[in-house]
């Protein structure tokens, strides 16, 4: 299951993206929270509270247990998912997001002015300076789709970015602790990230027993877009590799 980040739909995620991961396997993409058909619920917009709508739909799909790949805020919402449904994960993908148990490297201080101002654009944050390239074949990639609406309503964006500054915060129950997520996960992030710090994925790769960390130097928060082929590769292994057996 894909899981978006903060202010996309399903269509943010480029068609050879999903192609390359369904070669050998099902893959899924939803809408979280408010967005086209996905139901907006009554009250706050929390992380604990979209990973609860994932817990459902992989419920509703009837699988078994899932491998799930969150990007940015939606690697958030696969750590609550972990967290508070265990029963209902395999494996873990975290592509440069950030722990919830308060310990969380904020952005760069010129990206929260942009975030609390509502000025902020976050597709021009995913590349780092030199590679728009990359970044104009992201855009053709989404907009590929039929009808294609790869970017969420305002409001709903705002809602999301106050449930990720909770969740970043530690304010969101289900972020913490993270020595309780045991099952084997892989932590990706871009060195030049100024939207999620590879610190955050560094600590995340330390603080969970069966975590590994690969770290691309020349990206940022769309390090896995700009590399997709070789960091596809590194999911694909760690899919298929054996679990590590635990110390008894």
């Amino acid at each position: 299951m894909l899981v978006m980040g903060l202010s996309g739909t399903m269509d943010a995620w480029p068609p050879s993206f999903v192609d390359s991961l369904a070669v050998y396997r099902r893959v899924i993409t939803f809408d979280n929270e408010g967005i086209r058909q996905t139901t907006l619920g009554p009250g706050t917009m929390t992380v604990g509270r979209m990973a609860d709508d994932v817990a459902s739909l992989i419920r509703a799909l009837r699988l078994r247990r899932a491998d799930v790949l969150g990007w940015s805020m939606g690697g958030m919402i696969a750590q609550s998912l972990v967290r508070e449904h265990p029963k209902r994960v395999r494996r873990m993908v975290l592509c440069a997001t950030a722990p919830g148990d308060g310990r969380a490297t904020p952005p760069a201080a010129d990206v929260i002015t942009q975030l609390m101002t509502g000025t902020a654009n976050v597709f021009r944050l995913l590349f780092p300076p030199g590679h728009e390239s990359a970044a104009q074949a992201f855009s053709r990639a989404i907009t590929s789709y039929p009808n294609a609406s790869p970017a969420a309503p305002p409001e709903v964006t705002r809602a999301q970015l106050a449930a990720s500054a909770t969740w970043a915060s530690g304010g969101d129950p289900s972020g913490r602790p993270l020595s309780r997520l045991r099952l084997p996960v892989l932590v990706g992030g871009g060195a030049l990230d100024r939207l999620l710090p590879v610190a955050n994925q560094r600590y995340l790769a330390s603080a969970m027993p069966n975590a590994r960390l690969r770290v691309y130097g020349d990206a940022a928060h769309g390090f896995l877009l700009q590399h997709q082929r070789e960091f596809l590769r590194v999911v694909d292994r760690f899919l298929r590799s054996r679990a590590p057996r635990r110390a008894r």
